[in-house]
Order: structure tokens, then sequence, then C-alpha cells
């Protein structure tokens, strides 16, 4: 797991919501409010999300096997999904169930003083959380947007803290309002609206986080930045005169698959050729560390064959089509 960061903010995580966790269920039994009850359920599944992940990295480390060629990168992802999944069904429609019983059936709130310590307490806790979440996707983030890093990082964990985190200080100010308004009016409605909006905030945060993740599943492609790198160090202008074709994908989040078919000059020798590509390789792995698995094809570029299409496959010698080659 990238490190200096993914693990930090994930124990740091992990640590903030069974603290939350606890105390949000003893002022449930001590106040009776939805809102905290609905809040504690959430912070249990985020505990159970950050072991997950903690989970997903320990076996992502797992040695390649025979029937594994590629390693066990993807764990990661798997893991990551089923984050998603358990915010979704624990978290979010637990939220949407309690919220709808409370408004159908309203008492009011006792010992007002309980949820609204907690909740104070509890939205002190996640904002060292989230601001622990925050420097370290900081490091990785570089000059892209919050909206940019998460659509695009190719590591699933810091994305996924951040927005449980995001999720977990926002529905705090919710469940503060719900409880608040529920004081001040004497009607516990208010309470299991504020659950509500809980429920439905938890349910947009785990469908954002399924998309993403199931991308990753999928497979994806290097970033923009290293396929141009991988470009520029397969080229060396001498043996290897251009790049016919490419595809990348992400093994992992720091395992790179790239296969190619370069074009080679017509009167080299075989044991030229093998040179050139073992340059190319080591040129490719200096320039992206990540790219671990290599496949290069020498070919001879051919402006006929070229001309005869665009496919790849039909047309060994001719280019991509246009968009294709990352």
């Amino acid at each position: 797991m990238s490190a200096s960061g993914g693990t930090k903010a994930i124990v740091a995580a992990l640590a903030a919501n069974l603290a939350i966790a606890v105390a949000k269920f003893v002022a449930f039994l001590f106040s009776g409010s939805s809102s905290m009850l609905a809040e504690s359920v959430h912070s249990l599944a985020d505990s159970g999300n950050q072991g997950l992940l903690l989970v997903g990295g320990k076996k992502a480390q797992r040695e390649a096997t025979p029937q594994h060629p590629f390693g066990y990168g993807r764990e990661r992802y798997i893991y990551a999904f089923l984050v998603s999944i358990i915010l979704f069904s624990v978290g979010g429609m637990f939220a949407l169930y309690e919220g709808y019983e409370k408004i159908k059936h309203p008492h009011e709130i006792e010992h007002w003083y309980w949820p609204v310590g907690v909740l104070v307490f509890a939205i002190i806790a996640e904002t060292f959380s989230f601001r622990t979440a925050i420097k370290e996707s900081n490091v990785l983030r570089g000059k892209k947007s919050w909206k940019e890093f998460v659509r695009h990082a190719k590591a699933p964990e810091l994305p996924v803290v951040l927005l449980e985190d995001l999720g977990a200080l926002v529905g705090l100010v919710l469940a503060l309002g719900g409880v608040g308004l529920a004081l001040a009016t004497g009607d516990g409605v208010w309470d299991g609206i504020g659950t509500l909006c809980i429920g439905v905030l938890l349910i947009l945060i785990a469908v954002v986080l399924a998309v993403e993740t199931k991308s990753l599943l999928l497979g994806e492609a290097a970033g923009v930045e290293n396929v141009h790198r991988i470009e520029a160090a397969i080229v060396d202008g001498d043996t290897v005169t251009r790049i016919i074709h490419m595809r990348t994908l992400h093994l992992g989040p720091e395992e790179l698959l790239v296969a190619a078919k370069i074009a080679v000059r017509h009167d080299e020798t075989a044991a030229e050729v093998a040179a050139a590509i073992d340059a190319a390789e080591a040129r490719i792995r200096e320039a992206v560390p990540i790219a671990r698995v290599i496949y290069l094809e020498p070919d001879v570029y051919s402006e006929t064959e070229a001309a005869r299409g665009s496919d790849p496959e039909a047309s060994p010698g001719g280019p991509a089509p246009e968009g294709a080659g990352h």
C-alpha cells in the first residue's frame, strides 16, 4: 500500500470512528435519539470499512503465483468496492429506515446534553481524521482538483477515506441540526428528518465510491502523464523509431502493465533488436517505476499497411485507432 499516506489516514480514521461509535451509542441509550442510533451504526460501519481497507492492502502484498501470474494488486480494488456496498446498505439504508420510523412514531429526546455533547466530540474527532486524510492526499494530489483526484486516483484508499470523513462530518452537522430543532420545537419529527438526510447523504457517497472502484476493477489505463513518459522512453530515434500502438493497464495501484508494438529498422539484426527492446524496457522502468510488466513486440512500420486501415489487428504495421493507444 502506498505508504506514507494511505495507511496512516486509514488508521487515523479507524481510531476516530471506533471512539465515536461507542460515544454515539451511549448517547442513544440515554437520549433515545434516532439520529444518534443512525450515527452510531454509521461510525461502526465506517470502522469496519477501514478494517477492510487494511485487509485488502495486506492481501495485495502477496507474491504472484502460477495461477495468478500478475499478482494480487487488485485485491485493494475489491475491498474498496466492498466498502461502498457496506456504506450503502448498513449505513445509508439503515439511516433511512430509522428516519422513517422516527417520523412515523416521534418521541421527545431525553437528556439532550448527551447527544449534543457526543456530536460536538464526534465533530472534533472527525475533523482530526479528515485533516489527516487531506494532508496525506495532498502528497499524491499535486495540482489536481479534489474532484479529479477522487475520479482518477489509482490507489482507492485515500479517496474512500476522504469521502467517508466528509460524509461523516456533514452527517454530524445534520444530526446536530435535527437534534437541535427537535429540542427547540419539542417535536421529535425533526430528529427523524435529520436521520433521513444522513441516509440520503451516505447513499450518494456510496454510489460515487461504487462507480469509481468499479472502473478500477474493470481495469484502467495509466494516467496521461505516465503514458507520455512511457511513450518518450520507448522511442530512441535509432533502433526504435516509433510506437505503432500501445496499451497500458493497472494490475494494482502501484503495478502497471505496458504492451506495445514498436517499429524497428528493417535492416537490424535479431541481436540488435533484442538489445534495443531491453534498453527500451530499462528506460520505461526508469521513467515510470510502477511499470513492472512490459511486453514490447518489434515490427517494421509500413505506410502501405497503415493505409489499409486503422485496425491494428488487420494492419500489423499500421497505427492504432485514434485515442486507442492508451
